[in-house]
């Protein structure tokens, strides 16, 4: 695919000022040059425009906000003028695996004062003697040079910038984690008391139940023995009392006398 149509397609129906970040890579730049990428593109932080065959950056548009261009894997050799010219905020620079032979094409680059990373990789220069102390002096306001420092401290992934705010978010979320376990421990005491009443209440309520039971049957019992009383009571009135006579009727009278 052409540069052209791949920015068309990056853009994804949005205007060239709403892109912060395009990435052009592994495209194809028509005779070596920046195609489709103008001055539209005001608000562009990142370009990136790896391995797009480019032999020259003579076509780069004026982009002010511009902090960091991914130019490695091409066969760039010199004409970096133009970038102090127009990407005048600059702070990272790739040129890895370029055509880069000697310190003097790299001197362009002193007028980007706000350049603190570049890196060279693979490109002929790296080979000269003295070469990582002859880009510092010729650089001064390098902080990286191929990812390490003057002291050969290797850069952090974030070239140092915003640790502050990383460690506020992390204690931050520290403080979070600490709130987030001691409201877990609250509410685990909370369900631990709760199913403790729930038991209690259980229990309390088989306990009525028992002692109901218990009463009902004390109950019964009592309705029983009653009735064996009245029932006892009737016998005895219906039954006459041992050892009393009975009395004659006048019936049995009168036929003993007719005998």
């Amino acid at each position: 695919m052409d540069m052209k149509k791949r920015v068309s397609l990056e853009l994804r129906h949005r205007s060239p000022t709403e892109v912060q970040e395009l990435v052009l890579d592994n495209c194809r730049s028509g005779e070596g040059k920046i195609e489709g990428i103008t001055e539209e593109f005001s608000n562009l932080e990142l370009l990136s425009l790896i391995n797009v065959g480019l032999t020259s950056v003579a076509d780069v548009p004026k982009l002010d906000k511009l902090k960091k261009l991914e130019l490695s894997d091409n066969r760039i050799s010199g004409g970096l003028e133009v970038l102090a010219e127009r990407l005048v905020n600059l702070t990272h620079l790739n040129l890895s695996g370029n055509k880069f032979k000697d310190i003097s094409t790299l001197e362009p680059l002193k007028k980007l004062p706000q350049l603190k990373s570049l890196d060279l990789f693979n490109c002929e220069v790296t080979n000269l003697a003295d070469y990582r102390e002859s880009i510092f002096k010729l650089l001064p306001q390098l902080t990286y040079l191929d990812g390490y420092d003057i002291d050969d401290c290797e850069a952090s992934d974030s070239d140092g910038e915003g640790d502050g705010v990383e460690d506020e978010d992390e204690e931050g979320l520290e403080g979070e984690s600490e709130d987030f376990d001691e409201e877990e421990e609250e509410d685990e005491e909370d369900v631990v008391a709760e199913e403790e009443d729930s038991a209690d209440d259980s229990a309390d309520e088989e306990e009525g139940e028992v002692n109901g039971d218990l009463d009902s049957e004390d109950e019964e019992d009592e309705d029983d023995d009653d009735d064996v009383v009245v029932l006892s009571s009737a016998d005895e009135d219906s039954s006459p009392a041992k050892g009393e006579k009975r009395k004659r009727d006048p019936e049995d009278e009168e036929e003993d006398e007719d005998d």
